[in-house]
């Protein structure tokens, strides 16, 4: 359970991001994954995340000083198509900068949206982070939007298309912010990975 959660600040660039030897844990997916509400979820705080209906807000690296001890990484959604070609190009490179380079990242949640069929953008991004070989764990949010055997055959429609390429598949969680599910099974696996790290 989190006791405190600080917004530290919002920055363009890793190199600007804060010089701390704390781990850090960072969050993307497609935009409108729902990736504020599952950070407000996870910090059980209902606005330390900004939530909006507009898909593309986060346009930052936002980092967060969760119980003195860590970061969470609220990193830019990938795949908004309103931006413009240029802003996507930055957006791409300044996120893969800091996913590649940043040494105190210690894994990154990737969020896929249970409520639809498996999306190229996300398979490709899955495979970067394969290539790169960044540890990831995969989240699927909104399962609370459909049918539970609808949500369950998308899943595994999901984990059949990475098999396609991979030879085993990375930590799961299935959560729902509106049915306050699977928080805490993450915050397990946090607190597992950052103690196993240090």
């Amino acid at each position: 359970m989190i006791q405190s959660a600080k917004f530290i600040g919002s920055f363009p660039k890793t190199d600007d991001c804060p010089q701390s030897e704390l781990p850090e844990f960072a969050f993307i997916g497609r935009s409108n994954v729902g990736k504020s509400s599952l950070i407000n979820l996870l910090t059980n705080r209902k606005e330390l995340a900004k939530v909006s209906k507009t898909p593309g807000k986060t346009q930052m690296l936002n980092f967060f000083l969760i119980d003195e001890n860590w970061h969470l990484v609220d990193l830019p959604g990938y795949g908004y198509a309103k931006l413009s070609k240029t802003t996507r190009a930055v957006f791409d490179k300044m996120i893969r900068y800091y996913i590649s380079k940043r040494e105190q990242l210690v894994t990154v949640f990737l969020l896929i949206d249970s409520s639809i069929s498996p999306q190229k953008i996300d398979l490709e991004f899955i495979d970067w982070l394969g290539q790169n070989r960044i540890q990831f764990a995969i989240v699927f949010t909104k399962s609370d939007k459909e049918k539970a055997l609808q949500v369950q055959k998308n899943i595994k429609n999901f984990k059949a298309k990475m098999l396609e390429n991979w030879e085993g598949l990375p930590p799961f969680f299935l959560t729902s912010s509106e049915k306050n599910r699977g928080g805490n099974e993450i915050m397990e696996y946090i607190k597992q990975t950052k103690n196993s790290s240090q």
